[in-house]
C-alpha cells in the first residue's frame, strides 16, 4: 500500500464520515433521511451481488434498499425500513486508483448517489445535490 494512504480506515471510521456527509445534506433531504439505516460492510454479500447481475464484489460500492419516496403508501406499513449500505473494501479500492480525491469526497459521492435513489432523483439531480452538500 502507498505510504501516503497510511491505515486504511475502519467500517466505524467510514460509517461516521457517511453520516457526517448524511447529516450535511440541505432540507428537505435531510428531515426525510432519519429513518434511513446506514450500514458500512467490506462487500456486498452474494444474494445482492446476483440480484444486481454482478460478479466482482469490487464493482459495487454501495446500495439503496426500499422504495424511493414517491411510491411510498400508506399500503407499505410495517415493512423494513429503507437503508443505504456502503461497501468498505470497494470504496477503499476506488479511492486507491483514483489517488487525486480525498477518501471524504469519495465517500460522499457514493453515499449520496444511493440517498439520491431514495428520492428517485436522476443522476443530473444528484449531482446537484454533491454540489450543495
Amino acid at each position: 500500500m502507498d505510504a501516503r494512504f497510511g491505515n486504511a480506515p475502519s467500517a466505524e471510521e467510514m460509517e461516521a464520515i457517511a453520516r457526517a456527509a448524511m447529516e450535511g445534506l440541505p432540507e428537505p433531504f435531510a428531515a426525510h433521511l432519519k429513518d434511513v439505516v446506514l450500514l458500512v460492510e467490506e462487500f456486498a454479500d452474494e444474494a445482492t451481488l446476483d440480484t444486481m447481475g454482478i460478479e466482482d464484489a469490487f464493482e459495487l460500492t454501495g446500495i439503496y434498499e426500499g422504495l424511493p419516496l414517491h411510491e411510498k403508501s400508506v399500503d407499505q406499513s410495517g415493512t423494513l425500513p429503507d437503508r443505504v449500505r456502503l461497501f468498505r473494501r470497494p470504496i477503499l479500492d476506488e479511492w486507491a486508483e483514483r489517488g487525486d480525491e480525498s477518501l471524504e469526497h469519495l465517500v460522499r459521492h457514493v453515499l449520496i448517489h444511493e440517498v439520491g435513489h431514495h428520492f428517485g432523483l436522476s443522476d443530473e439531480d444528484m449531482h446537484a445535490l454533491e454540489e450543495l452538500a
